[in-house]
């Protein structure tokens, strides 16, 4: 960035790139603080396909943008801006690029852009999702409680959700697909726990009027259902950020300390884009914590500068 870009872009103490619940209440505490905050947020929040968000105290069962329109509407009061966009780049000088051109410049930046869930290659995922076709039990498992569901499993960690998903519905099927290998204590224990276990795999989500019904598998077979669970994979968007010490773990989601510092100074990062399992309460959690320990790095940034401009004063006289 040239002298005369840099001048020209907006300065701040905190950016922060994602304007969902992390963002949101990482902004909120730092807006409390007195510091000048941006909040950059691409309007596409991870959870906007469910209808509902549940586990959040005092507002459970509530819309999932309704909950953000609360959020926002509690920054106004505060020193926040809340821009729409999309963050393009992130440069080692923490200056933040949007793909429209503009610039903005933190002292420090925080990256809560979330994930993207990849969904089972089966027909009608997509349009499913978050409907009838669910991740969490303890989000969406009350909903559906007492009706015929369905587990697919294709992957170990299948199993675990099976049984909790059993907690909600005498009728579970779990569906073993490729990636999938039960042992014979796992076939016992479902056995135990009357989890019915189908192998195949499953190609199609049925539907009528605008409501599941079961689940087509490849050989034919249908398994009557309501709804459906599954374990979607996650995919970090991958921003180009050309910021040393950022750095992915196997999952693609970035590294931190218990903070929420990243291993480049002055960029810190919460939410799912760190852990794909953390749910809107935890995520709300972790990003309070995030902003005060934050907050007491840019006082100590403050007190180094009043330090420094005393000393520079004194050696004028």
């Amino acid at each position: 960035m040239t002298v005369a870009s840099a001048a020209r872009a907006a300065s701040h103490d905190v950016v922060i790139i994602g304007g969902g619940i992390a963002g949101l209440t990482a902004a909120t505490v730092l807006g409390r603080a007195r510091r000048r905050v941006a909040v950059i947020d691409a309007g596409y929040p991870r959870n906007s396909p469910a209808g509902h968000v549940h586990g959040f105290p005092s507002r459970d069962g509530v819309d999932p943008e309704h909950l953000l329109e609360l959020c926002r509407s509690d920054l106004e009061r505060y020193d926040v801006e809340v821009l729409s966009g999309r963050a393009k780049q992130l440069e080692p000088d923490r200056s933040v690029k949007l793909a429209d051109g503009r610039v903005l410049r933190g002292r420090h930046v925080v990256i809560a852009t979330g994930l993207r869930d990849v969904l089972p290659e089966v027909s009608g995922a997509r349009e499913r999702w978050g409907k009838d076709l669910l991740q969490c039990p303890y989000c969406h498992g009350w909903e559906v409680a007492d009706r015929p569901l369905v587990v697919l499993g294709s992957s170990p960690s299948a199993v675990q959700q099976a049984f909790l998903v059993r907690s909600f519905s005498s009728e579970v099927t779990l569906i073993v697909q490729e990636g999938l290998d039960l042992t014979s204590e796992d076939a016992r224990s479902l056995a135990a726990m009357g989890v019915q276990i189908v192998e195949g795999a499953a190609v199609n989500l049925l539907v009528h009027d605008d409501a599941l019904t079961g689940v087509k598998l490849a050989d034919g077979r249908q398994l009557d259902c309501r709804a459906v669970f599954c374990e979607p994979g996650a995919s970090v968007d991958p921003l180009p950020w050309s910021v040393p010490g950022c750095r992915r773990d196997a999952d693609g989601c970035l590294e931190t300390d218990a903070a929420g510092r990243t291993g480049a100074y002055g960029v810190w990062a919460v939410g799912n884009v760190t852990d794909p399992s953390s749910q809107v309460v935890a995520a709300a959690g972790d990003a309070y914590r995030l902003a005060v320990s934050l907050n007491a790095e840019l006082l100590e940034e403050d007190v180094r500068a009043a330090l420094s401009a005393g000393e520079r004063e004194g050696a004028s006289l």
